[in-house]
């Protein structure tokens, strides 16, 4: 009898722990997708008991990797889908749900928009990118040598910020610059340079007092600064969809979190931590 019990005991815990596994949920990629994930999964977890795991390891392309080789259950993505995806993953079957909406800013160190740099026209960002430009003194600015921290290649911010630049990240000369990764490093080396400029989510770049947001000079002369307003319309040219990302039709569980954050609940953590939450839910 002692033996039968513990038999049915061992075997309840391993049926367990087969659905725990079953139901616990693998989440990588994209660090301006990771804040708001990150606590909708803890809130989700608490509530259903299921074990989420969140990592930010390569980026958009590394999360797109991921999901598409099944190492992970969902993406997180700053980029959409796109040809070269298609191409280099022919077996995936990838399914993209929108969560919110942010905007690329340019951001610079303070002393160098106290020194008068307060927007850059298109062809001045390709000029600075491209070392045409080498101090900010050439563009109205302080007498400092630029320092361009650019994002690591395959990172959603580098991807927007190249399409808008050269019309298609593939026309992006390959410049070496001292690379950033997330964008927490973005916003730190930026904030403690004085003389930096990079890429960054606009609502990192909003967070921090140590470094400021650039407009973008149109031709005709206007200046457009990232706001909530100027990204939902389209006006500031930077904009992009944050995504999650599945490889097929998700499983049920996998589907319960995604609709927790495409929920009112899960929309207002994406308000939360500085993006736009969108406006209808997605097919």
């Amino acid at each position: 009898m002692i033996k039968l019990v513990t038999f049915i005991g061992i075997y309840n815990l391993f049926f367990t722990l087969l659905l725990s596994a079953q139901d616990s949920l693998n989440i990588q990629g994209s660090s301006t997708v990771n804040s708001i994930i990150v606590e909708a999964a803890e809130i989700f977890s608490s509530q259903n008991g299921r074990e989420i795991l969140v990592d930010t390891q390569g980026g958009s392309s590394g999360g797109i990797a991921a999901v598409a080789e099944g190492l992970v259950d969902i993406g997180m993505s700053s980029k959409p889908i796109d040809r070269s995806d298609i191409v280099k993953f022919p077996k995936a079957a990838f399914h993209s749900f929108i969560i919110g909406i942010d905007g690329v800013a340019l951001v610079v160190s303070k002393p160098v928009w106290d020194g008068g740099v307060r927007a850059l026209t298109r062809k001045q960002v390709q000029n600075i990118y491209e070392r045409r430009i080498r101090t900010w003194k050439q563009v109205s600015g302080p007498p400092f040598r630029i320092v361009f921290y650019n994002k690591e290649p395959g990172r959603g911010t580098w991807s927007m910020f190249a399409n808008w630049a050269y019309g298609d990240q593939k026309n992006a000369p390959p410049i070496s610059h001292p690379e950033v990764g997330s964008n927490e490093e973005t916003q730190n080396k930026v904030g403690h340079h004085k003389s930096a400029i990079s890429q960054l989510s606009f609502a990192w770049a909003e967070k921090s007092s140590k470094l400021k947001i650039l407009g973008i000079k149109t031709d005709a002369g206007d200046i457009i600064f990232p706001n909530v307003n100027t990204i939902l319309s389209g006006e500031y040219p930077l904009t992009r969809k944050l995504f999650l990302i599945t490889n097929g039709k998700p499983a049920e569980h996998v589907r319960d979190f995604i609709d927790f954050v495409l929920s009112p609940k899960g929309q207002e953590l994406v308000k939360k931590h500085g993006y736009i939450p969108i406006r209808r839910k997605p097919n």
